[in-house]
């Protein structure tokens, strides 16, 4: 079969590699559509793995059970979870289920750039989810990141009438924006320094954009009548926009950092204003079973227009370009791979 095989950003191969066989309570899913994430082009995570296929947003059809497996059936198109959770340690128990070390371990084999991938007997179990009838494959490469931004938004306890101020308008940034909307948030304010993301956050639902070069935090205030953001989401690692989220929270409020910079690189933080003022800092990786399940729900009930971000659908022979179009980050939003195309 063939396989996007990745070596760094500007290096991605069409190999071919052999079909992965299945065992016991395992499954072999066909690949129908496959997201390229933004941390699928952070070199400094991924290069350590390489050579490696890449792909965690998947959605495709069963070809092939193994023995024991009850629930599915060949035929069946599915989303299926790379990180799933043990769901007995005492991190899932407190429901902090993506620090759980199983979690951080599981994975498809090879990865979603590849036009057969096998689902081991753990995520068969707790990590596989039947599409609802009308969401198409496409549709289905939005689970896994809409369930992080849910589960993000939860964390923030983002909530009615509140300004939110989103920094980084890549899809992370957009799908944030599309929830905050939906959320009732009653201003939301995006920032990036490209202005064809500027223009897509005004689409997908910010009541106001401002450019990053701008001083941010004077430029909330003009556009929140005086006060800065009830919550600040910073979707993107760069320390600037991390200095501008600390300057830009009003009393009382909440940075969420969805996003972070590199290891090694440390943020300073005015810890002094932050307690007096009471604002809090929250943290938010990736996604629970419950996030996922809220995830389907919310782009089959059409509460998320996801199917509008997308902007490229590539051929496996034009992985990479998909590759370069989100490395970039210029003038795409969702790129993804269709390996059948």
């Amino acid at each position: 079969m063939r396989v996007a095989m990745y070596y760094r950003n500007n290096d991605v191969r069409v190999e071919e590699i052999p079909v992965p066989k299945i065992g016991k309570g395992e499954m072999l899913v066909k690949v129908m559509a496959s997201g390229i994430c933004g941390s699928d082009v952070m070199e400094w995570y991924r290069i350590k793995k390489a050579p490696c296929v890449l792909g965690h947003e998947i959605a495709g059809e069963i070809v092939e059970v193994g023995e024991g497996v009850k629930n599915y059936k060949k035929g069946d198109r599915v989303f299926v979870s790379h990180h799933v959770p043990c769901n007995t340690c005492r991190y899932c128990l407190s429901g902090y289920h993506t620090a759980c070390e199983t979690l951080h371990k599981t994975n498809y084999d090879p990865g979603g750039f590849a036009e057969y991938l096998r689902v081991p007997e753990i995520n068969v179990k707790s990590g596989v989810y039947i599409l609802p009838e009308n969401m198409s494959y496409e549709e289905g490469t939005f689970i896994e990141p809409l369930a992080c931004i849910l589960r993000g938004q939860g964390v923030a306890n983002l909530k009615a009438g509140q300004s939110v101020l989103v920094i980084g308008s890549g899809i992370s940034g957009l799908l944030h924006i599309n929830l905050a909307k939906d959320a009732g948030a009653e201003r939301i304010i995006a920032t990036d320094v490209n202005e064809y993301r500027l223009n897509a956050a005004l689409k997908f639902g910010a009541n106001s954009v401002i450019n990053a070069k701008e001083n941010v935090p004077e430029r909330v205030r003009k556009l929140n009548d005086g006060r800065l953001a009830d919550c600040v989401i910073v979707c993107t690692g760069a320390m600037p926009a991390i200095e501008q989220a600390l300057q830009s929270v009003d009393k009382g409020g909440t940075i969420l950092f969805f996003a972070v910079p590199e290891p090694g690189i440390n943020v300073s933080v005015p810890i002094n204003d932050f307690w007096r003022n009471e604002i809090k800092i929250v943290t938010s990786y990736g996604a629970a079973p419950s996030d996922i399940a809220l995830a389907i729900e919310f782009i089959s009930a059409r509460r998320a227009n996801v199917k509008d971000m997308i902007t490229h659908r590539l051929g496996m022979s034009e992985a990479q370009l998909g590759f370069k179009l989100v490395a970039e980050a210029k003038e795409s939003i969702k790129v993804i791979i269709e390996p059948w195309r």
